[in-house]
């Protein structure tokens, strides 16, 4: 699985990024199996092997997706900074709490890739 992403669905989120006033951040995302936060040291771990993000869903996800021939595009919202990266304690609260916020950005710029029919086939 040398490219798990597809090309146009990404160019498509672009341009309706762009459209919408919304900057995107493109990285590295390292896949950890929860269900809980990582660790410190896990975070060290994941930054040396050059991850932006981490999380516990979107890689089995697309590994699946694109077995089974889907293409796929990943859109992250970044709940909260990682362990050990602040002095704050980590909580699902506030994961809950910041989700629906670029959950509603996120929202706006994928209504627009359907409106618009920005996807390539």
């Amino acid at each position: 699985l040398t490219e798990a992403y597809d090309a146009g669905i990404r160019k498509a989120i672009e341009r309706a990024a762009k459209a919408t006033g919304t900057t995107l951040h493109k990285g590295v995302y390292m896949w950890f199996s929860g269900p809980c936060f990582e660790t410190p040291a896990e975070i060290r771990m994941a930054r040396v092997m050059g991850a932006n993000a981490v999380g516990m869903s979107t890689v089995p996800e697309v590994i699946l997706a694109r077995f089974l021939g889907l293409r796929v595009a990943a859109c992250s919202v970044i709940t909260n900074l990682a362990a050990g990266m602040t002095g704050a304690e980590l909580s699902h609260q506030e994961t809950k709490d910041m989700a629906p916020v670029g959950g509603a950005r996120l929202a706006t710029i994928l209504q627009r890739v359907f409106r618009d029919g920005l996807l390539e086939s």
